[in-house]
């Protein structure tokens, strides 16, 4: 099994690749992390501490509303950055959940550490910046799915972007995400081929 900090090499290098210098500043902040099935990492109204990179897994972001109704936002599994970016980045309590949906093995980096490569070290600041520029990117285009394309366009859409994704989510969080009734997404997954 290669190194974890192997794979995250290889992410960052997809991202913008680093010097040895930063890379071996970058890498010495990250430890290992591990958690159960359907463990709570962040909670609402706590501050993201930590950017989490996923080595083994999947775990999912989701808002609860008062009604105690769930809207999942996002998954993340191996291999990519994982947890509540936006309470990480603006140091302000989350408003949102980030949840094991199986036992989950990451490498996890202090903010705190993160802030003080970034500001020391530009090429990590960079790298960084194109990373959530790439995520802002997806997000941009999920929102246009979610507000212009038909039940059937989502789920297409989605086996595009991620074909292994039925194999890797339960199907009611991915019915969840793609604010399908659990019955039609069903339908979905045996009338849709890609």
């Amino acid at each position: 099994m290669q190194d974890p900090l192997q794979h995250l090499h290889s992410l960052v290098n997809a991202i913008q690749p680093l010097s040895e210098d930063d890379w071996l500043a970058l890498s010495s902040i990250w430890k290992p992390f591990q958690t159960r099935r359907k463990e709570i990492v962040t909670t609402i109204g706590e501050k993201e501490k930590h950017l989490y990179f996923v080595i083994e897994g999947v775990q999912r972001v989701y808002y609860l509303d008062e009604q105690n109704r769930e809207a999942t936002i996002v998954f993340t599994y191996a291999p990519s950055f994982g947890g509540v970016v936006d309470s990480l980045l603006l140091e302000q309590p989350s408003r949102y959940y980030y949840e094991t949906l199986t036992p989950s093995r990451f490498l996890k980096a202090p903010y705190s550490e993160l802030k003080l490569l970034m500001n020391e070290r530009p090429a990590i600041e960079r790298m960084v910046r194109l990373g959530l520029t790439q995520t802002l990117s997806g997000v941009m285009e999920r929102l246009v799915e979610v507000q212009c394309f038909s039940s059937e366009d989502k789920f297409r859409k989605l086996l595009l972007r991620s074909p292994h994704i039925l194999q890797l989510v339960p199907h009611k969080y991915l019915a969840n995400y793609l604010g399908i009734d659990p019955t039609n997404f069903s339908k979905l997954v045996n009338k849709v081929r890609i």
